[in-house]
């Protein structure tokens, strides 16, 4: 009985009249697959489509939760995936988004985990560019005190999919030597800090002087400035310095010339950690000098997990969210924008002007990390 009263109170979708610039709640489609740097609206070619009248979506089952997003986060698989370039294609019309955070808004009535307020935050497919989402109570995670709840919506991807390789994946211990290529980038400091945490001794790489010194505040190791040095020889230069043999866990989000430069570093017995293609170019690694060298070569596709083995993204976060909470991890956010902005955003991401995340945010974020 519990559940016919459940589904006849949902059966009819609610509907909210925003108008986007006044304070209402608009979403964002991707209607055809093109740039999303170019502004919403702007062009019958454009891929980015401002809705401000939609219905807010209904609970499907007695166990699901509806979200109120405050914050979701941008990551270079958006860029991709409306771009139509993602290894996973999405049927069109799609909302973009993936991690995010929010307050539980309503609850189904076989719900047990949360209740309405609580602050919790998680990664879907798609559908985050938009003020609501419905889940199922088993895919949201708790926001723990003390969390700031921007911070907690950019966590999922970028710190799960580092947390994943390094500690599941490359079981990177103390004392081995790592380099992070792609360094100031979400998964890249991402990478620095849960690398420190392992006890690592931590060789970072990055482009341009703002990037370089932001790298040295956090402790790395050595950083390696590509706009002025080649990473073999710097990197060559410090492991001499310091007398270590060479560099043990690769983990590598930009692809292209820097990834065969740097497997000249590595060990023998060494670990490649393969993240992404950020420079547009898919290296060859040769498999005669993997078999010469023993290494070990890890392709990381965090969001395959969910499916095949989400025991180790649940671990995986609970405890992200745990060092989030102890102020053992720091997110850094380069900025935030409106949703209307999103195209300035992935302007951003797409120019390498990101240190660390950028975010959309449907409040002022400094209300957001208050709640």
């Amino acid at each position: 009985r519990e559940r016919e009263v459940f589904r006849e109170r949902e059966r009819e979708p609610e509907t909210m009249e925003t108008t986007g610039d006044d304070g209402g709640l608009p979403e964002t489609t991707t209607q055809k697959l093109g740039d999303p740097t170019t502004p919403p609206d702007s062009s019958p070619t454009t891929a980015l489509t401002i809705s401000t009248s939609h219905p807010i979506p209904t609970l499907t089952s007695p166990t699901s939760i509806r979200v109120q997003i405050k914050s979701t986060s941008l990551n270079y698989a958006n860029y991709l995936q409306i771009l139509g370039k993602y290894q996973e294609k999405f049927p069109l019309p799609f909302i973009p988004g993936s991690d995010y955070s929010g307050v539980v808004e309503s609850v189904g009535p076989n719900v047990t985990k949360f209740k309405v307020g609580d602050r919790v935050c998680s990664v879907a497919n798609t559908g985050t560019f938009a003020r609501f989402i419905v889940v199922d109570e088993k895919d949201l995670y708790r926001v723990p005190d003390g969390c700031d709840l921007v911070a907690a919506g950019a966590l999922p991807v970028a710190y799960g999919t580092t947390h994943v390789a390094l500690v599941h994946r490359a079981n990177l211990k103390s004392g081995q030597v790592l380099l992070v290529l792609g360094a100031a980038g979400g998964v890249g400091l991402a990478a620095i800090q849960i690398g420190k945490i392992c006890g690592a001794t931590v060789v970072a790489a990055a482009r341009g002087t703002e990037k370089v010194e932001f790298l040295k505040s956090m402790g790395v190791d050595h950083v390696v400035d590509l706009s002025k040095e080649g990473v073999i020889d710097s990197v060559r230069a410090f492991l001499k310095a310091k007398k270590l043999k060479g560099v043990d866990v690769l983990y590598d989000p930009v692809g292209g010339k820097l990834t065969k430069e740097s497997m000249k570093l590595l060990n023998w017995g060494a670990q490649i950690l393969v993240i992404g293609f950020a420079s547009g170019e898919v290296p060859l690694i040769p498999v005669n000098i993997a078999l010469v060298k023993n290494w070990t070569i890890h392709g990381l596709y965090w969001g395959s997990y969910k499916y095949n083995n989400p025991s180790v993204l649940e671990d995986s976060l609970k405890e992200l969210l745990s060092w989030l909470a102890r102020g053992l991890i720091a997110i850094n956010i380069s900025r935030s924008y409106k949703l209307q902005e999103a195209n300035l955003a992935f302007s951003d991401i797409r120019d390498r002007k990101v240190i660390g995340k950028v975010m959309i945010t449907f409040d002022d974020p400094r209300t957001i990390s208050k709640l």
